[in-house]
């Protein structure tokens, strides 16, 4: 029997690409059945893209300053997908809101990640918001995209505690910890065909997942799992 083909990535980011950084290493270490194609950024100045090219990894710039409007930017973005063969795209801290119609042309074939327990605090500032509100526990959620912004349907969850004396920083250190661990559990998940989305429902092995995923193993187990 030949080994599963190898799922193709492209990666979308706007800054210091950090989860794309953990899901290039889960590549590279065989924790899951996927390659790193491309890392795209609507942004020349961000870190994540020399980090790119420090590891090899081919790299765009594709700038929606120098188009006249959105459908102009998209249509760039969409033809460079297509030229690396990308079969799913992973938002990776990629700041611009995509239209409809580009996001359902890749419906169950984009995921995002998102720092909070998703359906609370969709949006930005969520560290801030969790402190603000009082509350006892934060976290991260993989979701697959929908025109709703970080309202499609959730893949997986990591929690983290609320501490005393928690700042912004500490607590968002917290949470992209597991953020790391937690996008290329989700991604493993798919490229080994356990995991897909049909309709506005998630199935896994199978059945439809009524509630995210919690990812609480070790990061290698939870991986390993992922990649069977």
């Amino acid at each position: 029997m030949s080994a599963q083909p190898k799922l193709k990535l492209a990666v979308l980011l706007s800054g210091h690409g950090t989860n794309m950084l953990a899901i290039e290493r889960s590549c590279r270490e065989g924790l899951i059945g996927a390659t790193l194609r491309t890392v795209v950024s609507d942004r020349s100045a961000a870190p994540g893209i020399a980090a790119a090219r420090e590891l090899g990894v081919r790299t765009s710039v594709i700038d929606a300053q120098q188009y006249p409007g959105r459908a102009g930017f998209e249509d760039a973005l969409e033809a460079d997908l297509r030229h690396c063969g990308a079969e799913l795209i992973v938002l990776a801290g990629f700041m611009r809101i995509l239209s409809p119609g580009f996001v359902q042309r890749y419906r169950g074939r984009m995921l995002n990640i998102h720092p909070s327990l998703l359906p609370r605090h969709p949006g930005l500032h969520t560290h801030r918001r969790v402190l603000a509100a009082g509350e006892s526990e934060h976290g991260a959620s993989v979701h697959f995209v929908s025109e709703v912004l970080d309202g499609g349907p959730v893949i997986c969850q990591a929690r983290v505690p609320v501490r005393p004396g928690d700042s912004e920083a500490s607590l968002a250190a917290r949470v992209q910890r597991q953020e790391h661990r937690i996008y290329p559990f989700a991604i493993g998940l798919i490229a080994s065909g356990r995991l897909r989305l049909q309709g506005a429902t998630i199935l896994l092995d199978g059945a439809a997942l009524t509630s995210p995923i919690s990812a609480d193993a070790e990061p290698q187990v939870a991986l390993r799992r992922a990649a069977r």
